[in-house]
């Protein structure tokens, strides 16, 4: 499995801002507001994967407590940068969703549904972009370190 390329992230969030902003187009008028739980949410997503990412981390490299030194699972570590990845991916088309909404209701600013909207909009944007950053960064710790002897005699 390859990492996440940020080429493929920024593609999906471009593509699903664009396909959300023509929807709207259309159906703004017949949708509810849009309700804050997203950002809760995806915030919480975020710190679970930060804080697994460190454990996997220190389990890799051996900085476990001693109490708790037991090796760790490679499926486990494995299915855990499935996870990174695939919330990268999910996350990055949320942020493009909720960026297309806010580039939709922009005009409409001095409106209270429309600028509701683009707040609640905003915030869950930032919130996705916390979710990509961190499932990023979990993918990231589940990489297998590099052997210390091959470093050392320049072979990768």
């Amino acid at each position: 499995m390859r990492a996440s390329r940020p080429s493929l992230l920024l593609a999906l969030v471009f593509a699903a801002a664009l396909a959300v902003w023509a929807l709207l187009k259309g159906v703004y008028s017949q949708l509810p507001p849009l309700p804050w739980t997203a950002v809760p949410t995806l915030l919480l997503l975020a710190l679970g994967e930060v804080v697994t990412g460190v454990n996997i981390r220190n389990k890799i490299h051996h900085k476990a407590a001693a109490e708790d030194a037991r090796p760790v699972d490679p499926l486990s570590v494995a299915n855990m940068a499935v996870l990174g990845k695939a919330s990268a991916h999910a996350a990055a088309a949320l942020t493009g969703v909720f960026l297309g909404f806010a580039f939709h209701v922009l005009p409409d600013l001095d409106l209270p549904t429309p600028r509701h909207d683009f707040i609640v909009s905003a915030a869950t944007t930032a919130s996705a972009l916390i979710l990509t950053g961190a499932a990023l960064f979990l993918e990231w710790c589940c990489r297998i370190p590099k052997d210390p002897e091959e470093e050392k005699n320049g072979r990768r």
